[in-house]
């Protein structure tokens, strides 16, 4: 009988991981699943188990949920020998990644533990120290990727948590129908928008299994890499989290900079690419570099103070101690926290007082890194400058979704400055075309309505229509003009159910500065008093200058808020 295109890709697959290093080992069922697991334990850790010891072994393994699991797998072991002597072991080295024992296998059937339970045969299975850390599902050509998406859902469902329920260490999962090939986290709640495409470093999709993404993805060292260093337990959610490709690359070229040089860099992620966990593991590994003092990453404004250690905690619980004020800042710096969480108005207030030199002088010498959190936003004024010159071993690191370039750097007192004359050369770039392509943020829907135009004569306009008669090209006079204002308000208005798809969504709405924001509010607050619309409108401005950053010195007032209506929803 001639074979099917999904066994020949799946022998294809084995052939080319047998070139890569992956010891092939056969293996049928949960018996001799177990049988391999005890050789290749004992084999990393060069220790012989007794029969009741290895029970004590698989006693660990099967405690807890996969959330629990991931913990158990990077965390050292014990347990009492035969004769009474503790044994310390492991079930992989996290820390030299590449000295772990690697394995394929295939057509691994498990069964159920009820009468009624499903019998399932898996693909491909990547073992890692002999355990099952790397799921392949493979489709043949033609298939939709969902369908093998669909597959290891109902083998979660059925059958990873049967008897030793070994399979519910896997880490990721892999589907691919050969052409298309994605890569995912092991999750309760799984989301076929949560697996991802793997990359090179300038962002071009790797999707053939055997041609690209095997050598690049699956290479032995390199998936080790991705379990031991790149997948994030989330606590607030008990879900872990494997980075994607532009993170990974992200984070390598950064820790890359710290080990090998003392030069800075910046970060280009657009915005809503997920720069947050990007910066969290970031800073996870630099704190484990014996060579780094401490990792201090700033940002700059006080809610983003308290959401970034929100986020930083649910990642690693307890891993940051918010500052609170500068006192506790100066604190942290002087005691043996390793990550800190901080603003940089907080940041310039400590190296600037008198009051607390004395204690942040003794931190001038240390090899401290610092990253910086949009950075275009608070570091083209005097407070690099002060933090580049108080500390003696700086090592800082930018992240933006908008970095500065010549053609659009504001001028202020100390001359027109980039993100590159400030950060250094850009590190990795993710812009919002890649970002489009990947589906990681909602696509653009332009439309140009109105136009401005100079004319000798007057004809009257529709509520709708927003041609603004003009004698000259005065941007202030036409941009802030009330009939212009007025007849935006009404397009709002007449608008607002189509685009917000009947109201299911909400709108934001931009403008140029405060006092136009107040001059839209007071508009469209008469026409509801008026009775013309009921929809809810919030304002939410600052006091301080804020992308402009004209005196740029630091020193932010707080930002505030004004909302009218319950609901932050501006038309």
């Amino acid at each position: 009988m001639s074979k099917q295109p999904e066994q020949i890709l799946e022998n294809q697959l084995i052939e080319q991981l047998q070139k890569l290093g992956y010891g092939m080992v056969h293996i049928t069922n949960e018996t001799e699943l177990i049988d391999n697991l005890k050789n290749q334990i004992e084999k990393h850790n060069n220790v012989k188990f007794s029969s009741s010891e290895f029970e004590k072994v698989l006693n660990i393994l099967s405690k807890g949920s996969v959330f629990e699991k991931a913990k158990t797998l990077r965390e050292k072991q014990h347990i009492v020998r035969d004769n009474g002597d503790n044994l310390y072991f492991e079930f992989i080295q996290t820390e030299h990644w590449c000295q772990n024992q690697f394995q394929v296998t295939h057509q691994v059937t498990v069964e159920g533990n009820t009468s009624d339970s499903y019998r399932n045969r898996y693909d491909v299975t990547l073992l890692i120290n002999g355990l099952p850390l790397v799921q392949i599902e493979l489709k043949r050509r033609g298939l939709e990727l969902k369908e093998a998406f669909n597959q290891i859902n109902r083998y979660q469902r059925h059958s990873f948590g049967a008897n030793s329920a070994l399979f519910q260490y896997i880490q990721l999962f892999v589907i691919s129908n050969g052409v298309n090939t994605k890569y995912y986290a092991n999750n309760r709640y799984q989301s076929f928008k949560q697996t991802f495409y793997w990359t090179d470093k300038e962002n071009k999709r790797l999707t053939n299994i055997l041609n690209g993404f095997t050598s690049e993805f699956l290479e032995p060292c390199h998936i080790s890499k991705m379990i031991c260093k790149y997948i994030v337990l989330n606590e607030t959610n008990k879900i872990f989290m494997v980075l994607r490709p532009y993170q990974f690359y992200a984070v390598e070229a950064l820790i890359d900079k710290v080990m090998h040089s003392r030069k800075n860099g910046y970060v280009w992620h657009t915005t809503g690419s997920g720069k947050t966990l990007t910066s969290f593991k970031a800073s996870q590994i630099l704190t484990a570099l014996p060579k780094v003092k401490k990792v201090v990453f700033v940002v700059d404004r006080k809610d983003l103070d308290y959401q970034t250690n929100k986020e930083f905690n649910s990642f690693s619980k307890g891993c940051i101690d918010g500052t609170d004020n500068t006192k506790q800042l100066v604190k942290q710096f002087a005691d043996d926290t390793k990550l800190i969480v901080t603003t940089i108005q907080k940041l310039n207030t400590a190296i600037s007082k008198k009051q607390y030199q004395g204690k942040m002088e003794k931190m001038q010498d240390e090899r401290i890194v610092f990253i910086f959190d949009e950075c275009h936003r608070s570091q083209f004024g005097d407070t690099h400058n002060r933090i580049k010159h108080f500390f003696n071993n700086p090592q800082m690191f930018g992240f933006t979704g908008t970095p500065i370039f010549a053609d659009n750097a504001a001028k202020n007192e100390l001359g027109k400055r980039t993100t590159k004359d400030l950060f250094g050369d850009c590190l990795h770039k993710y812009v919002i075309t890649d970002a489009i392509k990947d589906e990681n943020v909602l696509k653009f829907s332009v439309e140009y309505v109105g136009r401005y135009k100079k004319v000798e004569t007057h004809h009257d306009a529709s509520a709708t229509e927003i041609d603004i008669e003009v004698e000259d090209i005065d941007t202030k006079e036409l941009m802030e003009s009330p009939v212009r204002l007025e007849k935006i308000s009404n397009y709002i208005l007449a608008h607002h159910k189509r685009k917000t798809h009947n109201q299911e969504f909400t709108g934001m709405f931009c403008v140029n500065g405060v006092e136009t924001l107040i001059k839209y509010y007071d508009i469209l607050h008469k026409k509801k008093e008026a009775g013309e619309h009921n929809l809810k409108i919030a304002t939410i401005f600052s006091f301080a200058a804020n992308e402009e950053d004209a005196d740029a010195n630091g020193f932010l007032p707080e930002e505030l808020s004004v909302v009218e209506d319950p609901v932050p929803c501006m038309a």
